[in-house]
């Protein structure tokens, strides 16, 4: 493969470039210990769980050694949060990176240099997988916030995923492989504490590219179920 032509995916997308599209509703559940169940954990402390690391796969029928490929450990650091607008922006300080998660309307209609106003919805244009290792957010700052997760595999559609609302207080620790977009705020902004594995890989589904719609996940308590 020459690794030279490969593209980086561009994780900051203007929304004037991006299309309005359809939209797959996606049903909205209270997070506790059941709901979540198979995707993480609910967490009430940063240090309750610890972060699972993937061993290296073998590349043939030689096994990997006892005691190695799983040594990378973790990297930690700020995960915080911000509607600018009707645009949804991130920055994970642990792996030097910063998003646009998606926006509270079609593109063709968001803005950043509006005045904050109460949201219905999330429109989500990506979710990404670690196959290395699990995931761990934890709230620092006041307010609900939800999450939209699928189960582990490649072959996923827009049916897949699931939001889930959090009220505050809780974090959240996501299982390897589990489908995501990191958190979404109901209020302008949140800090989190995050943690993950430190190589970082990272596996990505471009909603409009394969689908032709964005994800929406409501935004607003009434429409939360309390289960699936």
């Amino acid at each position: 493969m020459d690794h030279a032509a490969e593209t980086i995916p561009n994780l900051r997308p203007e929304a004037r470039v991006m299309p309005d599209l359809p939209v797959h509703p996606v049903p909205l559940v209270r997070a506790t210990s059941e709901t979540v169940k198979g995707f993480g954990i609910l967490i009430d402390h940063p240090d309750a769980q610890k972060v699972e690391i993937v061993r290296w796969p073998a590349q043939g029928w030689r096994q990997v050694e006892p005691g190695t490929g799983d040594q990378g450990g973790t990297t930690e650091g700020p995960f915080t949060f911000r509607w600018k607008g009707s645009v949804l922006r991130a920055r994970n300080d642990a792996v030097d990176d910063h998003y646009v998660l998606g926006w509270s309307r079609q593109p063709s209609l968001a803005r950043e240099d509006e005045a904050n106003a109460p949201r219905e919805e999330w429109l989500m244009w990506r979710a990404n997988y670690h196959p290395d290792g699990g995931q761990l957010f934890f709230p620092l700052t006041p307010g609900p916030f939800v999450t939209t997760l699928a189960l582990p595999g490649d072959d996923i559609t827009p049916e897949s995923f699931v939001g889930f609302w959090f009220d505050g207080g809780q974090g959240l620790y996501i299982h390897p492989g589990i489908w995501h977009e990191a958190l979404c705020p109901v209020v302008d902004s949140l800090d989190c504490f995050g943690r993950q594995g430190r190589v970082h890989a990272r596996i990505g589904a471009d909603f409009p590219k394969e689908f032709g719609c964005y994800l929406s996940t409501p935004l607003t308590r009434d429409a939360v179920r309390e289960r699936l």
